[in-house]
C-alpha cells in the first residue's frame, strides 16, 4: 500500500499570494523560514499525518490581509458604509448610525458599486465576505 507524498513548503516569501499559490499547486502547509524549529517540527508532524498547516500569521493575512489591495479605492467613509450595508442596514439606518443624510449614503453607496464594479447588493455581500470587511475574520 503506496502512501501518497504530502507536501510542506518552506519558504522565504511570506506574501500572502505565495502561500495561495502554493496550497492551489497541491501543497498542504506552508511555513516561513524564519519559523523555529519546534513550530517546522509541528507542521511536518500535521502534515504529515494527513492534517495541513499554514503559520498563523500567514493564515491571518490569507484570511484578512492588510491593505487588502480590493478596499484600496474605497474612503474610509466608503469602507464604513460598505460594511454596514453587507450587515443589512438600510441607507436610512446608516445615515442615521453616521450622522450623515440619506442623499449623502446614496452617493456614497453609488460611489462604492461603482468603484468595485459591483451591480447588486448581493454582490456587495459577497464582496465584502471575500474581503474580510463581514465574517468570522471581521475585527
Amino acid at each position: 500500500m503506496a502512501q501518497e507524498a504530502r507536501i510542506l513548503v518552506v519558504s522565504s516569501q511570506a506574501a500572502p499570494s505565495s502561500v495561495r499559490r502554493a496550497l492551489s499547486a497541491g501543497a498542504a502547509g506552508y511555513v516561513p523560514k524564519r519559523s523555529s524549529e519546534r513550530e517546522l517540527l509541528a507542521a511536518i508532524r500535521l502534515v504529515a499525518d494527513g492534517g495541513g498547516y499554514v503559520e498563523p500569521d500567514l493564515g491571518a493575512r490569507l484570511v484578512n490581509p492588510n491593505g487588502s489591495p480590493a478596499l484600496e479605492p474605497l474612503s474610509e467613509r466608503e469602507r464604513d458604509i460598505i460594511h454596514l450595508l453587507a450587515l443589512g442596514y438600510t441607507n436610512q439606518e446608516i445615515g442615521k448610525r453616521l450622522f450623515i443624510s440619506v442623499r449623502t449614503v446614496d452617493t456614497h453607496r453609488a460611489h462604492i458599486m461603482r468603484k468595485l464594479q459591483l451591480e447588486t447588493r448581493a454582490e456587495l455581500v459577497m464582496f465584502a465576505l471575500a474581503n474580510g470587511i463581514i465574517g468570522p475574520s471581521a475585527d
